[in-house]
């Protein structure tokens, strides 16, 4: 029998201690690595290259949106596996666009954990009923034409949705700049690009977008 590796990646002690009790009792899953932060995530999965990464979207350091980004760039064959309380059109759709191949809301895990665990080890997508409600509504609202606006932060690069993320934790540049291994110059000039973008002209204003957009939680 062959054994599937997870990587469980949530902030919240008590959900990673659930998930890995629902399956720690199959003989066919082995629990490989904990992490309690997105950037902490994206390292273990290029690490130890799990079969299946079962993560938060909203996680200190990195989002787990990008964090998926990164994982999905850099191993390819992992599956990941959405775990999140959150349930609305964008916040769906930003993950089908990303790639992940489930999402699973923590209210049902109980349910559908083990159903959604085993479609994915069987190369196929899983979303509980609820998302799959909202993923189709979305799907019918989206305009016909090509003029349909960009997702949340879609005008950022990757770095700067980073910095974005980071800054609205409350971080000073200097700590982003350690934290990336960039200047503080270089996040200076970031934080410039971003707030333009994004019409914004404080920290405040950025943490309100990043609250907004579920990048960070209040």
């Amino acid at each position: 029998m062959s054994v599937t590796r997870i990587l469980i990646a949530d902030d919240h002690e008590v959900v990673r201690a659930g998930v890995r009790s629902l399956l720690e009792g199959r003989p066919d899953y082995e629990v490989c690595g904990e992490a309690v932060n997105g950037r902490q995530v994206v390292a273990l999965a290029q690490q130890l290259k799990p079969d299946i990464v079962i993560m938060d979207v909203t996680m200190p350091e990195l989002n787990g949106l990008e964090a998926a980004r990164q994982i999905l760039k850099a191993v390819p064959d992992v599956q990941v596996l959405v775990l999140s309380v959150h349930e609305s059109e964008e916040l769906v759709r930003d993950i089908i666009e990303i790639g992940a191949h489930g999402y699973v809301l923590k209210s049902d895990a109980g349910r559908e954990l083990t159903a959604a665990m085993q479609a994915l080890r069987n190369r196929e997508t899983f979303f509980t009923s609820r998302v799959a409600q909202i993923a189709l509504r979305a799907y019918r609202n989206k305009p016909a034409t090509g003029g349909a606006p960009p997702p949340p932060c879609g005008v950022l690069t990757p770095r700067e949705r980073e910095v974005l993320q980071l800054l609205a934790e409350g971080k000073s540049n200097k700590q982003v700049a350690s934290a990336l291994g960039i200047s503080v110059t270089t996040v200076e000039t970031h934080r410039a690009n971003i707030m333009h973008k994004l019409g914004v002209h404080s920290v405040t204003e950025l943490v309100h977008y990043a609250v907004r957009h579920k990048i960070i939680t209040p």
